[in-house]
């Protein structure tokens, strides 16, 4: 559904929407539109991808309707990357985080209908679900926005996908742990029974493109994670360092952070369904006939719920899942 269409990625100079442009580029699209406020990241981003003809990098913030109504114009699939996500961040400042991931997704989905996009993909996160930071809330008004506009349009079609961390994007924990190692320091975990989901950026792009694909708008798409917890992960890096496992500091569970994250809700898991030994799929609570036709035929999940400690990587596995994202040896 790619090849000779024309897509925007908002928030697309971050490493998921490098990632995504590095992917979608060898389908043959008309046109990629890179919608970021990031003017530097822009020209790097640019000349990393070789001043591409295809690629187009369009200056604004989805806070700006009208800046959006003209990224979107003759658009026919959107890629909705661009939030504010740093939990610590969004709970300081809840008034910019409501502006970007709230109103800036509500310019979208009036944008989206406005230009007849035909399909919008809103990249949400697993704090949106049972929400207890502001990052999470202000996620979890967009899943409802973007599921709700599928009744406002009959020519745009939108669908939700849930993620939890991805290996390496800016702001993530391996990331930190490498550096906080690499300068000699103790790497710094809030508690010691957090746990949490991780995918790498390919899991992550394939979800994106499973749902871009597979969707008939109103769906929310649920990749199978590995989780583990964050102890391990740092033991691990600290031994392939060849440093004391037990050489990390606890310092503090921090403000709207939880011990463990949820993909899928109690709430949700009754109308959850298996699509594949990858995904699962959580229609709406009043869901349309095309929706159901398409999905009733599948198995409903068993468990009553989706959460990162009910079943964790041991420490092997997750030397071996950082060796894959390249993140050691």
């Amino acid at each position: 559904m790619i090849k000779g269409q024309t897509i925007l990625i908002t928030g697309g100079t971050g490493s998921w929407g490098q990632k995504l442009t590095e992917v979608l580029l060898e389908q043959n699209p008309a046109e990629i539109r890179i919608l970021s406020r990031n003017e530097y990241a822009q020209i790097t981003m640019q000349r990393d991808f070789g001043h591409d003809a295809r690629l187009r990098f369009v200056i604004g913030d989805i806070r700006d309707d009208r800046a959006v109504e003209e990224a979107c114009r003759g658009v026919d699939v959107i890629f909705h990357l661009a939030a504010l996500k740093h939990v610590p961040v969004c709970e300081d400042q809840p008034d910019e985080a409501f502006k970007t991931n709230v109103i800036g997704t509500q310019n979208i989905i009036r944008a989206a209908i406005r230009m007849q996009v035909a399909k919008v993909i809103d990249v949400s996160t697993d704090k949106a679900v049972d929400p207890i930071n502001v990052y999470g809330m202000t996620k979890a008004l967009g899943e409802k926005m973007m599921i709700r506009a599928n009744g406002l349009s009959e020519s745009t079609r939108f669908v939700c996908i849930r993620g939890g961390n991805v290996l390496g994007t800016s702001g993530s924990v391996v990331p930190l742990f490498r550096r906080q190692i690499d300068e000699g320091k103790s790497p710094t975990i809030t508690d010691k029974g957090m746990t949490r989901f991780f995918l790498t950026r390919t899991e992550a792009i394939h979800l994106l493109l499973k749902a871009a694909e597979a969707a008939v708008g109103g769906e929310t798409f649920v990749m199978k994670m590995k989780a583990c917890k964050m102890t391990d992960l740092a033991s691990v890096m600290l031994e392939q360092a060849g440093r004391p496992a037990q050489d990390y500091k606890v310092t503090g569970i921090r403000p709207g952070e939880k011990l463990h994250e949820v993909l899928i809700s109690p709430f949700e898991a009754p109308r959850t369904y298996k699509v594949d030994e990858q995904y699962y799929v959580i229609l709406p609570q009043e869901p349309d006939k095309s929706l159901t036709d398409l999905y009733s035929g599948l198995p409903r999940v068993t468990f009553s719920e989706y959460r990162s400690d009910s079943a964790v990587m041991n420490r092997s596995a997750i030397a071996q899942f950082l060796r894959a994202g390249g993140f050691i040896h």
